[in-house]
């Protein structure tokens, strides 16, 4: 562990901290139809979307009809994406010549992509043509980003309005985010990353000859448009297999940093805009400075057990100086590897510039730990806030228990309703985590799939469900999805994302119609340190009493195996 690497990660957070409040500000001003600096340009475009689909933006949803007109968008962009696949072959832009997409493979990447997952069972540049790659994944990274931030907004509005049936409009919600929002800072992004050398072109591959006199073929394409939203949205699906390890991805250690940042921006604004939304600015910070305490303790693990090199290889004389670089790019090293593993796996995008196979059993262990908590530190765009609430609805249910006094969040009573609602959205994710696990781990096509053998092995499958359930999308690398992992996948995925969202929505509902309760001297603070150091842990309770057995299973026996010198 080196002064630089630490420099590196508080540099970051100091980064992410300074955009927190202005991009707070402007997602507050955006959400409830505000004026803001780009009203003049793109409000006419706004309207006439509105006139165009017949939507009246005055007119507001209840928590039934929001949910229903979100699962009907992502109906109609599931059906998209599965037919612009299967057609492949016969659409145009396929410089490659790509066949069309397997149905089963259509069908993982279809429900990937509309649940803001982005899992790839296939290799970007030798499976998806141009107009695959853009009118089918990217399109989708706007639009399931933007509904993120749709429901995160509908929810807080169930906080903040009193005997209220409404909690805004999906369709307004989701236009203004993209519109707004998504797609000014990714045009940003995207000519940054074409100065930085990332390609954006419709141009077919490039053969080259190496000194070796080989010719290699090297696969181009719109890489920087996709690799904008694919870190703002929280998404991480990568144009090529290799993901930000490929130099046309991410090429040198500024971009890697600007990655990073653009990974935890939004997800952190959404924090201020809360506190904003509920009237009390404290409140967000409350909610941000627990999601910093769990994000730290994360980094430092996983840089801590990455930074001490394999102590099996140290046996055979091996230099371990550097930490352990196998599977990392040495533009990157061990601190920009195992902070970029923290940050991709707190914030629900799959995006990896090292392979998390390659780490050892702790610092592997950590991203497992992140999703495993529901991603809930900055987490994915919109599902991060949600998340958190859903835990923060736990914490002050605990701490009514404790003085024996009926629960308020925000002013808002908890009672058994939104108790109910509140654990179906929070267990949904384990019984996806754990079962479908245990399952792939003793029958033949499960099995199939794994590279290796033991705890590794185990630890393969669980990281691919707890990957998918938790709407992360990356990969520990070793696993080969057949047509038993795509379908499974898919499955866990739908339940990981809308299993969440309906009772998430159904509690703002349940809110919006209550009144606000005066504070009084019963009344548990939720902007304090108290608060702070209650809901991070319960977070790390709950994780830990629903996990450690399937942890002790894979990565943590697996390190006591390698201190021992046996490595799978």
């Amino acid at each position: 562990m080196s002064m630089a690497g630490w420099i590196t990660i508080g540099i970051f957070f100091l980064c992410v901290l300074a955009l927190t409040r202005p991009l707070g500000g402007f997602l507050v001003s955006v959400l409830e139809g505000r004026r803001t600096f780009l009203s003049p340009i793109l409000g006419p475009v706004e309207r006439a979307l509105y006139r165009f689909s017949g939507v009246r933006p005055e007119e507001e949803q209840s928590w039934s009809h929001y949910a229903l007109a979100l699962l009907s968008f992502k109906i109609v962009c599931f059906v998209a994406v599965y037919a612009i696949l299967r057609l492949q072959a016969y659409l145009p832009l396929n410089p490659a010549g790509q066949g069309s997409v397997a149905p089963d493979l259509a069908y993982n990447t279809a429900v990937s992509f509309i649940t803001n997952t982005n899992w790839q069972s296939y290799g970007g540049e030798t499976t998806m043509s141009y107009l695959s790659q853009m009118l089918g994944l990217t399109v989708q990274n706007f639009v399931s980003a933007a509904a993120g931030i749709a429901v995160a907004a509908a929810i807080i509005r169930g906080f903040a309005r009193r005997e209220s049936k409404a909690i805004g409009n999906f369709w307004v919600d989701m236009v203004r985010a993209t519109l707004y929002v998504l797609l000014p800072l990714s045009v940003v992004l995207s000519l940054f990353y074409v100065f930085e050398g990332i390609p954006q072109t419709f141009s077919g591959s490039v053969v080259a000859t190496t000194y070796e006199g080989i010719h290699q073929t090297i696969a181009l394409g719109p890489v920087a448009s996709q690799e904008a939203i694919k870190m703002l949205g929280t998404n991480g699906g990568g144009f090529f297999n290799v993901n930000s390890a490929h130099p046309f991805e991410n090429p040198d250690a500024l971009t890697n940093f600007v990655e990073m940042i653009s990974i935890f921006a939004i997800g952190a604004g959404l924090t201020n805009m809360f506190g904003r939304m509920v009237g009390n600015e404290r409140q967000g910070w409350a909610v941000f400075s627990a999601m910093s305490v769990l994000f730290f303790v994360g980094v430092t693990a996983v840089y801590w057990a990455e930074a001490h090199g394999n102590p099996a290889f140290s046996a055979f004389g091996i230099d371990q100086s550097l930490g352990n670089m196998e599977g990392k790019e040495t533009r990157f090293g061990v601190a920009a590897s195992a902070l970029f593993a923290a940050v991709t796996t707190d914030a629900s995008c799959g995006a990896v510039n090292a392979m998390h196979e390659s780490f050892l059993p702790l610092g592997g262990m950590v991203p497992l730990i992140n999703m495993m908590l529901g991603e809930v530190i900055i987490g994915g765009v919109g599902a991060g806030l949600y998340g958190f609430i859903l835990f923060a609805i736990i914490a002050v249910f605990m701490a009514g228990l404790m003085v024996g006094r009926t629960p308020e969040y925000l002013g808002k009573k908890i009672e058994a309703r939104e108790i109910k609602m509140t654990m179906l959205a929070v267990l949904c994710l384990p019984l996806v985590m754990l079962g479908f696990t245990a399952v792939a781990v003793v029958v033949k096509p499960g099995l199939a799939a794994l590279s290796a053998t033991g705890p590794h092995g185990f630890t393969e499958a669980l990281y691919a469900y707890t990957s998918a359930a938790a709407n992360n999308g990356s990969a520990f690398a070793g696993l080969t999805a057949n047509p038993y992992w795509n379908i499974t996948l898919g499955i866990g995925m739908m339940i990981g994302r809308f299993f969440v969202i309906v009772p998430a929505l159904a509690i703002a509902g349940s809110m919006a119609a209550k009144k606000i309760v005066p504070p009084s001297s019963g009344t548990f603070p939720t902007d304090t340190g108290l608060f702070i150091g209650l809901v991070a842990g319960v977070i790390i309770i709950v994780g830990g009493l629903t996990f450690l057995p399937a942890l002790a299973l894979g990565p943590i026996v697996e390190h006591l195996s390698m201190l021992r010198g046996t490595l799978y």
